[in-house]
């Protein structure tokens, strides 16, 4: 089954990311026009200069006015958007709640639900006036399976499930709004979460002990799956909030 984006514009923010590349990357491969959005410049303009059809725009994600100009870019450059992925997000360091600071859990909320709400607010009257399409979001199975240490993170990313599936009642049938839900992947985000550059064999071992396919997640299960969401082929999906776990949910 070919998933064709041709011709289509396909918004990503946190784009230069392991898993925001991947999402621009499989996206183009798919025949879309890509807007690389990051609050990295150089990063996203390196991964748009890569891509077959794609700009880059610089993007604080929480700031209003930047993500009302990055849907006014991308309709400006290609004539609208037809799919939105929320992808941009932060963790923060394994800590206790009490133990964590108020300007690290402000953060969290800023990049991980902030700015999904944002993402939204613009994007879907512009999907809209492009006669519908599709949001996608990045939350995680953390929401759904906390793990001790990153309470905060988790709840964040429930707020995105929420979010997702309230926006979905709201604005279809024109607008569909899904998300993903990825398990534990070796991208930047392990030294957010660690402090260390790669995912220590112990912590490693601990973590995919429960994920009965017996590994971390990879960016390209993360971008084929919102391939898919967005797709012409999961046309009556709304509201699905997928989990890309490798069966840790249901252990």
């Amino acid at each position: 089954m070919e998933l064709s984006f041709r011709n289509r514009v396909v918004v990503v923010t946190g784009a230069a990311g392991g898993f925001g590349s991947a999402i621009a990357r499989t996206f183009a491969a798919a025949g879309a026009h890509v807007v690389v959005s990051d609050i990295d410049s150089a990063g996203a303009e390196k991964l748009a200069a890569d891509l077959p059809s794609a700009i880059a725009v610089t993007t604080d994600v929480t700031d209003a006015d930047a993500m009302r100009s990055l849907v006014e870019t991308a309709e400006s450059a290609f004539g609208g958007i037809d799919v939105m992925v929320n992808n941009a997000g932060v963790p923060h360091r394994t800590a206790a709640l009490v133990d964590l600071d108020v300007e690290t859990v402000d953060q969290q909320l800023a990049v991980n639900v902030r700015s999904v709400f944002l993402g939204c607010k613009y994007a879907v009257p512009a999907l809209r006036r492009r006669g519908g399409g599709v949001v996608v979001n990045v939350a995680s199975i953390a929401a759904k399976r906390p793990r001790p240490g990153l309470t905060i993170y988790n709840a964040t990313k429930g707020a995105v499930i929420t979010l997702t599936r309230g926006l979905a009642a709201e604005v279809g049938p024109d607008v569909r709004v899904n998300a993903v839900n990825p398990v534990i992947s070796e991208t930047g985000f392990v030294k957010s979460f660690t402090g260390a550059d790669d995912l220590p064999d112990d912590l490693r071992e601990s973590w995919v002990a429960g994920i009965p396919m017996a590994r971390t997640a990879t960016a390209q299960d993360v971008a084929h799956s919102i391939l898919y969401l967005a797709s012409d082929q999961a046309g009556f999906l709304t509201g699905v909030c997928l989990d890309v776990d490798g069966g840790r949910s249901i252990q």
